[in-house]
């Protein structure tokens, strides 16, 4: 990229006294790249601060923050003309970072921030949940699903990723299937669904890699199926193990629809969005993302 090229760095406000960040952005400014950096305090600040970045003709856009600051930056950019789109780079400074670890975003400040205002430009797709709603990384339903939006903030704090597992051991006794039908192109299912994951990225949850094969430029969603047959069995493997579980039904879909009688929680990049009814469906190549050169989600 042009050395001249404007960047906006858009953090979220829990990691905004982050030292070494701090320190990142003031060694490549003295390098002579320009950086802009604002710090969100609620949520809609994201998407105000891309347009003020367009405004701007900023180059990149990096979200600055966890999984959820991430969908925040990329529903705000899928919403700009392809013309005037920013390309997307990722800091990651949240709990889990799910995306920003599958991806091979390095944690070290510099390198990151390096690789999200110089590194190369791809395509990426991105999954639109009722023509309305986004998510880059993962939609997640089911008891995994409550278990990431109720785990304490101040475990997450103290444990990162891990927190979410130890709080799920600790709600065994609330275990309770989501009864819902599934469909897709040459594919159907109907049944009790434990965990549902569905993959634009690998993991989610802390590091529970529910997709494990998914890729983000081949422009179909991954989908897993956590069945309710043997419910702590189940769920215990699939939390802890990458082997073959005849309890997982798996399929690769460039849509899916799902339906429930009763009202299900989504969380799109651990946003969450409930209701009966659920249309998903991938958009091959809707940003360019800078991304590590050996990229594992990339085919």
């Amino acid at each position: 990229m042009d050395k001249h090229s404007l960047t906006f760095v858009i953090l979220n406000g829990k990691g905004a006294d982050n030292e070494p960040l701090r320190e990142a952005i003031l060694a490549l400014r003295e390098e002579g790249l320009p950086i802009e950096v604002r710090v969100t305090w609620e949520y809609g600040d994201g998407e105000r601060y891309v347009k003020e970045a367009i405004a701007h003709q900023a180059a990149t856009v990096v979200a600055g923050g966890g999984d959820g600051t991430v969908n925040e930056i990329a529903t705000a950019l899928a919403g700009v003309e392809a013309a005037k789109r920013p390309v997307l780079g990722i800091l990651p400074l949240g709990t889990a970072n799910d995306f920003a670890t599958s991806a091979g975003i390095p944690e070290e400040m510099e390198n990151a921030l390096r690789l999200a205002i110089m590194g190369k430009a791809t395509p990426v797709d991105l999954a639109c949940v009722n023509r309305e709603r986004y998510f880059i990384n993962m939609a997640t339903g089911g008891f995994g699903t409550r278990i990431t939006t109720e785990t304490p903030a101040k475990l997450k704090s103290a444990l990162g990723g891990v927190s979410y597992f130890i709080h799920g051991l600790m709600r065994m006794d609330e275990l309770k299937a989501d009864s819902c039908e599934l469909s897709g192109p040459g594919f159907h299912w109907q049944g009790d669904a434990l965990v549902i994951g569905i993959g634009n990225g690998r993991q989610a949850g802390g590091g529970q890699r529910l997709c494990p094969t998914a890729l983000i430029n081949d422009g179909l969603l991954d989908l897993s199926i956590v069945t309710s047959q043997e419910l702590l069995s189940t769920v215990l493997h699939s939390l802890t193990s990458n082997e073959h579980n005849p309890n997982i039904i798996s399929a690769t879909l460039p849509w899916l629809s799902i339906t429930s009688p009763n009202e299900m929680t989504f969380n799109l990049d651990g946003e969450p969005l409930s209701g009966t009814e659920f249309y998903i469906q991938v958009m091959p190549g809707a940003l360019l993302c800078r991304l590590p050169p050996q990229c594992e989600l990339l085919a």
